[in-house]
């Protein structure tokens, strides 16, 4: 396994994965990202990162059934691990309370 640091990106593709809950692929981040976070993303990039999550052992991926639609070709859907989900916790905790350390007067002007 390597780094357990998550990036920017990694984590919000690594939310998306745990939101879609074993419905996750890469067209479905895709979608998912664009619509909740509103940025549009290159389907590349998912795939990238999700490669780099699953070698950090944060996500696990098996490949699907063959589907009609997909000409024949299997999906590879992603799973959040337990260690992935250790690793979302974490982050938020650090972002909540470094959010909290941010003087009231700063967040006025």
């Amino acid at each position: 396994m390597k780094g357990t640091n998550l990036g920017e990106f990694e984590e919000l593709v690594l939310l998306t994965v745990a939101i879609l809950n074993g419905e996750a692929y890469g067209f479905s981040i895709t979608e998912e990202i664009e619509k909740n976070a509103g940025r549009i993303i290159n389907m590349r990039a998912v795939h990238t990162a999700l490669y780099r999550l699953e070698d950090k052992g944060f996500v696990t991926s098996e490949l699907g059934g063959a589907t009609a639609q997909r000409g024949g070709r299997r999906k590879r859907m992603f799973s959040i691990t337990k260690h992935g989900k250790l690793a979302l916790d974490e982050m938020k905790t650090i972002r909540n309370k470094m959010y909290d350390l941010i003087p009231k007067t700063a967040l006025t002007k």
